[in-house]
């Protein structure tokens, strides 16, 4: 592995030597977070749907168990996100960070588009919940290869002193769709009457997607690759083989990025496809609040999220983990507790109390990813660790939140249940090493597996 992380160190010392212009700092930040908007869009729209599909997709069932199925896809979705990120890593790390991104977008768009002319239960029976879970599968498997490629890319452009910042701008511009989701959703449901909405209009987000990803697709072809990937390119270091080089050297990196990622995984899709369902089936708001509650809520992270990168640049990445992963400890039961009191400022504030906890941790877990790994196995290993952690925690939120409410007949399990995940995330956590301003190369270089 020693030659591994040395290479890299070439790679890392011709970026750092770079003068990158304002202008290009500009292309490189605005064309991946518009590759990222179009990408995640499409999973939003699925989330916030979840009422809808149930109904439609699931109309023998009762209410109650058609919104678990749906969630249900929801999750079996993240079943393929490691397969994608094994897939896209591998080609990331071989073909390049820009192209691999470009052929995601266009897989996720092309899967979005299709559901939105998704025959319903009532047209085609048994078939319309099995080509929905075909394409969830699909949209799960290229959601494998977004998340860590995209920050993988900013992270190999962006100066060592300000990692954390550019890709909390990447986090940012992932967590943004929801908001623009639900509002768009808000302002079409209220546009028609139900009957209308139920019969076409719950498609027209999911269309949308085909020109957003066409836009998306002309944005990241127009940028070019980082310097660290073409000087390995250059210099023909490329590995043939980066899966098998990620699980014979760097298995412990993928453990701890895994179960850092849970209490991110499991918080953000809790806060950003779940909760408007809570505030809804369990709380009993009306759509308007719960949407626009969550969409605030949302909006404060996308926020937020640059400026705590920014802290994990200055004061260490471990810091502001444990700052995060603690307050994800406290603030869940009395973030619902408020939520649950009614009314669309209590919404707010519960959601905004657990948000900004969840903040935190989103924007290190955004960098660490990228930290733990050398250039030539970076989106493959970043990509791996991660999405195990999303498979495991993150698309199952929402159905375990829904399922322990009607097992518990309590509205606030799903708040213990963050919790406790919160408590056993920080184990890992402790366990990572302090990585901030390092060149990635030596950042990794320090805990290298055998």
């Amino acid at each position: 592995m020693k030659n591994l992380t040395q290479s890299a160190t070439a790679g890392d010392r011709m970026h750092a030597a770079q003068d990158v212009s304002s202008s290009k700092k500009l292309r490189l930040l605005a064309g991946t977070s518009a590759g990222n908007f179009v990408e995640w869009f499409d999973f939003a729209v699925y989330g916030y749907s979840a009422s809808t599909i149930a109904k439609l997709f699931f109309p023998g069932s009762d209410p109650t168990s058609g919104l678990l199925a749906t969630l249900a896809i929801f999750g079996v979705t993240f079943l393929f996100r490691p397969a994608g990120g094994i897939f896209f890593g591998k080609l990331g790390d071989r073909i390049g960070r820009r192209n691999t991104l470009a052929i995601i977008i266009l897989m996720m768009g092309a899967c979005t588009t299709l559901i939105g002319v998704l025959p319903t239960y009532a047209n085609a029976g048994m078939l319309a919940p099995l080509l929905l879970a075909v394409l969830r599968l699909g949209q799960g498997f290229s959601g494998g290869g977004e998340a860590s490629g995209s920050s993988t890319f900013l992270s190999e452009h962006a100066p060592s002193a300000r990692r954390g910042f550019w890709t909390g701008i990447s986090n940012s511009s992932q967590t943004l769709p929801f908001v623009v989701a639900a509002i768009l959703m808000t302002i079409i449901e209220a546009s028609m009457s139900k009957d209308a909405y139920m019969s076409w209009g719950w498609r027209i987000p999911f269309l949308l997607s085909a020109p957003l990803s066409l836009v998306g697709l002309y944005l990241r072809t127009k940028l070019d690759d980082t310097p660290a990937f073409v000087d390995l390119a250059r210099s023909g270091r490329i590995v043939e083989a980066p899966v098998k080089a990620v699980l014979t050297h760097y298995r412990r990196q993928i453990l701890l990025l895994a179960g850092v990622a849970s209490l991110n995984a499991l918080a953000f899709y809790t806060m950003s496809s779940y909760m408007t369902t809570y505030l809804k089936q369990v709380i009993g708001l009306s759509p308007t609040i719960s949407l626009v509650s969550n969409a605030l809520a949302l909006l404060l992270y996308s926020a937020l999220i640059p400026f705590f990168g920014s802290l994990g640049d200055r004061y260490g990445r471990k810091r502001i983990l444990f700052t995060g992963a603690i307050g994800l400890v406290l603030s869940p039961v009395p973030g619902y507790l408020l939520a649950a009191q009614g009314g669309m400022l209590n919404a707010i504030l519960g959601q905004f109390l657990i948000t900004v906890f969840l903040t935190l941790t989103a924007s290190v877990v955004a960098v660490v990813q990228c930290e733990l790994f050398p250039t030539e196995v970076r989106y493959t290993g970043a990509a791996l660790g991660y999405n195990l952690g999303y498979m495991l925690f993150g698309g199952t939120a929402p159905f375990v939140a829904q399922y322990l409410v009607v097992l518990t007949h309590a509205p606030l399990a799903p708040a213990f249940y963050m919790s406790t995940i919160a408590i056993l995330a920080l184990v890992p956590i402790a366990m990572l090493p302090e990585t901030a301003g390092m060149r990635m190369s030596r950042a990794n270089q320090s805990f290298t597996s055998h």
